[in-house]
């Protein structure tokens, strides 16, 4: 497979400085180099430039940084748009998770109806009517799927990006209130850390790739690395206690490996300033050689 890697140290989605090293933290992991060790072809189109937090224009808090984040987003988007027209799978590296709406808006320059799994331990379907805190990383979702501020609804010119019916949601344990209830007022199929528990990793991934390639030819993977328990992941933002162990994300990558029906993906909010030895970065790059094809026997 043709890989190529896109950069997006953007860490103005949240306010906790540090996850713009991310894709950094990434690849100093060996990234590149293990995925050419599975027979990929890989080419890293760099970073974008971003703003520095420190210098940028907060605007209006109900939607932080909104002006900067927009800007970003079209960059992501041209990058990711590229990639596909050179036949690459798209792998984006975060940042925090507003990078997710470059990244779809670049997909959905193709014209090619797709659908999403997204883990994540938060609900990101927040809007600014919604939001408790402004940021615009936990609004993603929601502007993804066509809700919130139109400059980010509108990203690329295409709205929705993806479709709701298409949209699968795993790992979910720390929803705002009225973002739970956008959630349970939408098409979104929701895997709660209670359904996971209850139901097995591996019929959650099988049912999760059915709704998300119900009458779709891709899948794009989002991973929000808050998904893990920060006992194992603990070099991100927003941790809350009692998320996937690193055997079930495994499987859950080895999973959809298998299907052969992801085509697109991203694994954001590693910050490297709260992590331990880089052991979240580790653990990022693992997933992603499970993502593409690393077996336990060959």
């Amino acid at each position: 497979m043709r890989i190529g890697i896109v950069g997006a140290p953007v860490d103005l989605g949240q306010q906790r400085r540090g996850v713009d090293m991310g894709p950094s933290a990434i690849r100093i992991a060996r990234l590149e180099d293990r995925l050419e060790a599975l027979g990929h072809t890989v080419k890293d189109l760099g970073n974008i430039p971003a703003s520095d937090m420190a210098i940028a224009a907060v605007g209006d808090k109900k939607a932080r940084y909104l002006a900067d984040v927009v800007k970003h987003c079209e960059q992501i988007s041209g990058k990711v748009s590229a990639s596909v027209d050179q036949g690459s799978f798209p792998l984006v590296l975060g940042g925090d998770q507003s990078v997710s709406i470059g990244t779809l808006a670049g997909l959905a320059q193709s014209g090619t109806r797709r659908g999403i799994i997204w883990f994540d331990a938060h609900g990101d379907f927040n809007t600014p009517k919604t939001t408790p805190s402004g940021n615009i990383h936990g609004m993603a979702l929601a502007a993804i799927l066509g809700y919130g501020d139109r400059r980010l609804v509108g990203l690329g010119g295409v709205s929705p990006k993806a479709l709701e019916r298409n949209t699968v949601l795993i790992g979910g344990r720390d929803f705002d209130r009225e973002e739970a209830k956008a959630i349970a007022r939408s098409k979104i199929t929701v895997f709660t850390m209670k359904e996971i528990d209850e139901l097995g990793m591996r019929r959650v991934v099988r049912e999760a790739l059915k709704v998300a390639g119900l009458g779709v030819s891709q899948i794009h993977v989002s991973f929000d690395v808050d998904a893990v328990d920060p006992r194992e992941a603990p070099g991100t933002g927003t941790p809350v206690r009692g998320g996937l162990t690193y055997r079930e994300a495994q499987l859950a990558m080895e999973m959809l490996s298998d299907s052969r029906r992801i085509t697109s993906a991203e694994f954001v909010e590693v910050n490297p300033i709260l992590d331990l030895s880089n052991q979240t970065a580790e653990l990022v790059v693992e997933l992603v050689l499970s993502l593409f094809g690393k077996k336990i026997l060959h």
